[in-house]
C-alpha cells in the first residue's frame, strides 16, 4: 500500500510540475490548443496570471516531493495528507468553477493517494537516539 501511495504521490507532483511548466512557460503558445474553447486572443493579456498559477502548482509539487523525503513515519503522513488535500480542494474548485474532467484529473488521484497513504500499514515506532 506505501508502495502504491508513493507512486500515485510522485505522479501527482508530476502532473502539477507539468502544469506549473505549462502555465509559466508555454501559456501563450500552448494554451490556445489545450483551451481551444477560449478566444486566442485572451493568453497574451493573462499570461501574468497564468505564470501566477503556475507558480502555486510548482509549489504543491515540492510539497509532495518534499513528503516523499520525510525521515519520521508520522510527520511524512501529514505533510503527504496536506498536500494531496491542497490537490484535492484545488480539484473540486477548479471541477466547480472551470471544467468537472479537472475533478478526474486532480481530485481522484488525490483523494486515492490518501485512501492508500493511510490503509499503509503503520510503521513501529522509532526510538529516538540519545
Amino acid at each position: 500500500m506505501k508502495v502504491i501511495a508513493r507512486t500515485l504521490i510522485g505522479l501527482i507532483a508530476a502532473l502539477h510540475l507539468y502544469i506549473a511548466w505549462f502555465e509559466m512557460f508555454a501559456w501563450e503558445t500552448r494554451g490556445p490548443a489545450v483551451f481551444a474553447t477560449l478566444p486566442p486572443d485572451l493568453f497574451a493579456p493573462t499570461t501574468a496570471m497564468a505564470a501566477n498559477q503556475g507558480l502555486y502548482n510548482a509549489f504543491l509539487a515540492a510539497g509532495l516531493i518534499w513528503s516523499v523525503f520525510v525521515s519520521d513515519p508520522v510527520w511524512q503522513k501529514r505533510v503527504a495528507t496536506f498536500f494531496l488535500s491542497c490537490v484535492a480542494v484545488a480539484g473540486i474548485f477548479g471541477a466547480a468553477t472551470v471544467s468537472e474532467r479537472i475533478a478526474l484529473v486532480q481530485t481522484l488521484p488525490a483523494v486515492l493517494a490518501m485512501i492508500f497513504l493511510w490503509l499503509a500499514p503503520k510503521q513501529p515506532a522509532r526510538l529516538n537516539k540519545v
